[in-house]
C-alpha cells in the first residue's frame, strides 16, 4: 500500500514539479525515499536558505511555484529568510519541511519549533498535514494559492508518522485552469478617456506587471499606443525588445534623472504597481498627475499612492483592451522624448571610465558588452543594485533579475543557478558584492556539482558598501563596516571551479569573455571604487532637487 509521502511525491508530479531543493534530515527520510523512485530530480544544495531563493526563483521565471524541502526546527527556520524573499517580492514557491510525530511524542520537545506559526506572516497559506489521506487536496490547494494573485510561498509540514502512514487508496486531483477575472467595460472606457485627454501621459511598469505570461501583451500594449514608460526596479524588463520610449527606471526615490519624466506628466497608467517596492514616485494630494491604477488587484492606498482610477483584472486582457481604444489616437509628446535623450545622456555618463579600481558606471557597461540579449544577469544586494537598475537597458524580458522587495543579501548566487537550471544556452551571471557573495558562498560547491554554467562577478570593496556610503551620507562616522576577504581565486579553486582576478579596468571584459568560453562555473574577482555615489547619487541630485530621499 502507497503510504503517505508516497502520494505527496504523486502530487506534486501530478503539478508538474520536475525539482525539489533541499537539505532533508531525520523527519523526511520517508519522503527522502519516495522521491528517489519518483521521476523528481533532488537538488541537495549546502543551506536550506539558497535552496527557498532557488525555489522562488523558479516561481519567478516560470509561473510555476519552485519547491524547496528542510527537516524540522533549525532546518525549516532556515527557510524563513527566503520565503519572505518570496512572499514581499511574490514569487510562487511551496515549502515543505518535516516534524515529530503527532501521535506520539518519544522525543518529548526535541528540536520541536512551532514551525506553522512561524510560517504564518511569512507566506499565503501555512498547514500541517494531520492525515495522509488529505493530501492530494491540501497539495492541490496549496499550488492553487501558491499561484492565485498576488502570488507567494505556501508551506506545508510534514509529520513523520503520517508521512509513513499506508493508505488503501488517496488518488490525486486533476489540476485544472482558472480564469483570471476581466475589467469592467466601464473602467477601461474611463481609462481610456482619461488617457485620450491628457496631454503628457507616461506609461509606469511595476513588478505585477513584470510576470512571464505578460510580456507579449505589455509589449504589444507599448508598440501600439506609442506611450513613453519608465519602470520600477523589479517592473524593469517586462517589456521586450529594444524602445525608443523607454525613459528609464526608477533607482531612487525621488530626484533622479527619470524623475524629470515624471514631473513633466499630467497623466501616470501605472501598470502592476506593487507598494512592495520603494517608491518609483510619490503622489501628492494636488498638484501632481492624476494617476491610473491598472492591476489584478485593487490598489494599496499608501500615503504617497493613492490612484484616482482603478482599472482591476487580469492585466493582459485590460492593456489589450485599452490598446484596442487608444490605438491611432494619440498624440505623440515630442517634448517627452526629447527628455529622454536627455535622461538617457545623463545615465550614460562616465560608462567608459579609465579609473582602477573601476567605477560602478563602466562595471555595468562592460557587463552589458558580454551579454548578450538574452543574458541573464542575477543581482545580489548592495550599492550596485542601483547603479544596475538605473543603467543597465534589458532588450529581452526577464534578462536582469533583482529584488526591490524584501532585499536581502545571499540571493544572488542562488538566483543565478537556478537561471542557468532553466536556460543552459544562455549566458547566466550571478553579479554580487563582497559581503552578500559570502553569505552563500558555499552553494558554489553545489553549482560545480550539478555541472552549470556561470560566471559569478564578486565587486570587492572589503566592506558592506551600501550601508558605508549611507552612514557617510548621513555624517556618521565610518565604523563597523569593514571586513577581511578570502582571496577568492583560491576560493573558487577550492570548490572546483574557475577563478580569475581582474588587475586593470581593460582587463574585465576580456576576462569576462574567457570565463564564458571556458564554461563550468567561473568566478571573477574585481575591485570597485565606490566614491562615485556620493557625487552621482546624492551631490548632483540634491543640487537639482533639494528634499531629494536617496535611500
Amino acid at each position: 500500500m502507497p503510504k503517505g509521502s508516497d502520494i505527496l511525491v504523486a502530487a506534486l508530479e501530478n503539478e508538474g514539479v520536475e525539482r525539489i531543493f533541499g537539505v532533508p534530515g531525520e523527519e523526511n527520510l520517508d519522503l527522502l525515499d519516495s522521491v528517489r523512485t519518483s521521476g523528481i530530480e533532488l537538488v541537495v544544495t549546502r543551506h536550506e536558505q539558497a535552496a527557498a531563493f532557488m525555489a522562488a526563483t523558479h516561481g519567478r521565471l516560470t509561473g510555476r511555484p519552485g519547491v524547496c524541502l528542510a527537516t524540522l526546527g533549525p532546518g525549516a527556520l532556515n527557510l524563513s529568510t527566503g520565503a519572505a524573499y518570496a512572499h514581499l517580492g511574490a514569487m510562487p514557491m511551496i515549502l515543505i519541511t518535516g516534524q515529530k510525530p503527532i501521535m506520539s511524542a518519544k522525543q518529548a520537545r526535541f528540536q520541536i519549533v512551532d514551525i506553522v506559526a512561524s510560517m504564518k506572516p511569512l507566506t499565503k497559506m501555512t498547514r500541517q498535514i494531520v492525515s495522509a489521506a488529505a493530501i492530494p487536496s491540501t497539495v492541490r490547494d496549496a499550488f492553487r494559492v501558491a499561484k492565485e494573485e498576488r502570488p507567494g510561498p505556501v508551506h506545508l509540514e510534514l509529520p513523520e508518522d503520517v508521512a509513513a502512514e499506508e493508505v488503501e487508496t488517496a488518488s490525486v486531483i486533476p489540476v485544472h485552469t482558472a480564469e483570471r477575472p476581466v475589467a469592467s467595460t466601464r473602467s477601461l472606457d474611463n481609462a481610456a478617456r482619461m488617457i485620450l485627454t491628457a496631454e503628457r501621459p507616461l506609461v509606469m511598469i511595476g513588478a505585477t506587471g513584470n510576470r512571464p505570461w505578460l510580456v507579449e501583451a505589455l509589449s504589444s500594449f507599448v508598440r501600439r499606443t506609442r506611450l513613453p514608460f519608465f519602470n520600477t526596479q523589479m517592473g524593469k524588463g517586462a517589456v521586450t525588445g529594444g524602445s525608443d520610449l523607454y525613459m528609464g527606471t526608477a533607482a531612487l526615490s525621488e530626484g533622479d534623472y527619470v524623475h524629470e519624466a515624471v514631473a513633466r506628466a499630467d497623466l501616470i497608467l501605472a501598470i502592476g504597481h506593487d507598494t512592495v517596492e520603494k517608491p518609483p514616485f510619490l503622489m501628492r494630494s494636488a498638484g501632481g498627475p492624476k494617476v491610473i491604477h491598472l492591476g489584478y488587484q485593487s490598489a494599496t492606498v499608501e500615503q504617497v499612492y493613492h490612484p484616482d482610477l482603478e482599472v482591476i483584472g487580469d492585466i493582459g486582457a485590460s492593456t489589450e483592451a485599452l490598446g484596442e481604444r487608444l490605438e491611432g489616437r494619440l498624440v505623440q509628446d515630442d517634448g517627452m522624448l526629447d527628455l529622454r535623450q536627455k535622461i538617457l545622456a545623463h545615465l550614460n555618463d562616465r560608462a567608459e571610465e579609465g579609473r582602477f579600481p573601476i567605477a560602478p558606471q563602466r562595471i555595468v557597461h562592460d557587463v552589458r558588452k558580454v551579454m548578450p540579449a538574452d543574458g541573464i544577469v542575477c543581482l545580489d544586494n548592495g550599492m550596485y543594485k542601483i547603479w544596475f537598475a538605473r543603467n543597465y537597458r534589458t532588450h529581452v524580458a526577464n534578462t536582469l533579475l533583482l529584488d526591490n522587495a524584501l532585499a536581502t543579501m545571499g540571493a544572488g548566487l542562488p538566483s543565478a543557478m537556478m537561471a542557468a537550471m532553466l536556460h543552459p544556452g544562455r549566458r547566466v551571471m550571478a553579479v554580487c558584492g563582497d559581503g552578500g557573495f559570502m553569505m552563500n558562498s558555499q552553494e558554489m560547491e553545489t553549482a560545480v556539482r550539478l555541472g552549470l554554467s556561470l560566471v559569478v562577478l564578486v565587486l570587492n570593496d572589503s566592506a558592506y558598501g551600501m550601508i558605508r556610503w549611507k552612514q557617510a551620507v548621513d555624517g556618521f562616522p565610518d565604523f563597523g563596516m569593514s571586513f577581511g576577504n578570502p582571496d577568492f581565486v583560491r576560493y573558487a579553486e577550492a570548490y572546483g571551479a574557475t577563478g580569475s582576478r581582474v588587475s586593470a579596468v581593460e582587463d574585465l571584459v576580456p576576462t569576462l569573455e574567457a570565463a564564458f568560453a571556458g564554461g563550468g562555473v567561473h568566478l571573477v574577482d574585481v575591485l570597485i571604487d565606490y566614491s562615485e555615489n556620493t557625487r552621482v547619487l546624492v551631490d548632483e541630485l540634491r543640487n537639482r532637487t533639494p528634499d531629494v530621499d536617496c535611500m
